[in-house]
């Protein structure tokens, strides 16, 4: 089953356990409209639940991960390290040519990357400046900012709450 990288991302903050729509929301920076049209999609692929609990104000509505949107991410997470294994060893080699299409392929993954601490963000700095080219030419502004990477900053990849605890043994 194919699943677009927000979709990824969203699923992420889900299993990491965001359970309402403004913490997924404030996570991923996803517009209102675009997260509720993931959420829909990840529910028909039965890739989440949605539960309705009885709170001291009414019910109120928490989002699940099911096993199979686990699995989902973590093979989407294997895909996305082998993905930056891939360019990282093209750096490595000074294969300029090859590592620039490598990233122009990987372009809609990259904000997922960083969402999920996969890259080594001074590496991702030094693959740009080998290349000769701008890191807005690959990431956009508002994905830089949402990273803490729009003043040179490097943070934990947007590991904030206790951060998100998956090894496969890389």
């Amino acid at each position: 089953m194919e699943t677009e990288p927000k979709d990824v991302i969203v699923l992420g903050s889900i299993r990491r356990g965001k359970k309402k729509f403004s913490n997924i929301q404030n996570e991923t920076k996803i517009s209102g409209e675009e997260l509720n049209l993931i959420l829909e999609e990840l529910e028909n692929k039965k890739f989440i639940r949605v539960e309705e609990k009885k709170g001291l104000f009414g019910k109120k509505i928490e989002l699940k991960i099911t096993e199979t949107g686990s699995d989902e991410l973590d093979r989407k997470i294997i895909e996305i390290q082998s993905k930056w294994k891939e360019m990282k060893s093209l750096y490595e080699n000074g294969d300029k040519q090859q590592l620039q299409q490598k990233m122009e392929e990987n372009k809609s993954f990259l904000p997922t990357m960083m969402f999920f601490g996969v890259m080594d963000m001074m590496m991702f700095s030094m693959m740009f400046s080998m290349m000769g080219i701008g890191m807005s030419d690959f990431v956009s502004q508002q994905d830089m900012a949402d990273q803490g990477m729009d003043d040179g900053g490097m943070d934990d990849g947007g590991m904030d709450d206790g951060g998100f605890d998956f090894d496969i043994g890389f």
